[in-house]
């Protein structure tokens, strides 16, 4: 029972929804924030499934917060060219717009944790330096901010059921990650959630192709998943000929001589 109600993380994200990265205190919290950081902003966070909260119980919450902040803080923003470049732009000015929107919304309701260096090379262009902020429940964001900004979210060990089913009300299920090295706390989520691809103790971005279909149920699913076995059937119409070779003309005993 301690095992089962030990402290969980969850991060969040999804286009129009929510996608989850469940960890509990059995996983390791350097792999949590590695992972934390890839889903939310690689590709500038404008992935579908790309993080966008982190549900953390309270026991642990303080040490993955300080983590995470350390972990922004050597994040380099800039040319995607550069080998030394972490985070690039964004894809057009609607975009940055949208998301410098949504930055002041949250100075006046959240409590900021880290905003990533820049310098004067990414003075001009679309670029958005990946921030996190605190929040103090999921209803504070009506929308999915699609670029890279993580929001944070203390809960309790207890509330694991409830944090999940405040996810499939959402209505959206497109990918959870789980972080946890108890097979019974995988499996209680697992079974719980309704979302189309879970992650265990990896992130939440880059399914292979050929090997894990992708696609998401409820508002996040059309149908089956695109890369799985009946997948490919979708696009085709099938077409079915009888042919009756009797009726071809000529002699039909021909047919037997080999009787």
């Amino acid at each position: 029972m301690a095992a089962r109600d030990a402290a969980i993380g969850i991060l969040i994200a999804e286009t129009g929804g929510q996608n989850a990265l469940i960890a509990d205190s059995s996983s390791l919290p350097e792999q949590l924030v590695k992972d934390a950081i890839s889903s939310a902003f690689t590709s500038a966070g404008q992935r579908c499934s790309a993080a966008r909260v982190l549900f953390v119980q309270d026991d642990i919450a303080d040490k993955v917060i300080g983590m995470l902040a350390g972990a922004m803080a050597e994040l380099r923003v800039g040319d995607p060219g550069l080998l030394s470049t972490d985070i690039g732009p964004v894809i057009d000015a609607d975009a940055l717009a949208l998301l410098e929107d949504h930055a002041a919304k949250m100075a006046a309701v959240a409590k900021p944790i880290a905003t990533a260096t820049t310098d004067d090379s990414v003075a001009h262009g679309t670029f958005f330096a990946p921030r996190a902020w605190e929040l103090a429940s999921l209803s504070q964001l009506t929308r999915e901010n699609f670029g890279p900004a993580l929001h944070v979210i203390r809960w309790k060990a207890d509330q694991l059921d409830q944090v999940v089913d405040t996810i499939n009300a959402t209505g959206f299920g497109l990918t959870l990650g789980i972080h946890s090295r108890i097979d019974e706390t995988i499996d209680r989520i697992v079974q719980r959630a309704k979302v189309g691809n879970i992650y265990v103790n990896r992130n939440q971005i880059g399914a292979v192709v050929g090997v894990q279909p992708f696609g998401g149920q409820n508002l996040s699913g059309t149908g089956p998943k695109a890369g799985g076995p009946h997948y490919l059937p979708r696009f085709a119409t099938e077409k079915t000929v009888t042919v009756n070779t009797t009726a071809a003309g000529g002699n039909a005993s021909l047919l037997t001589l080999g009787d």
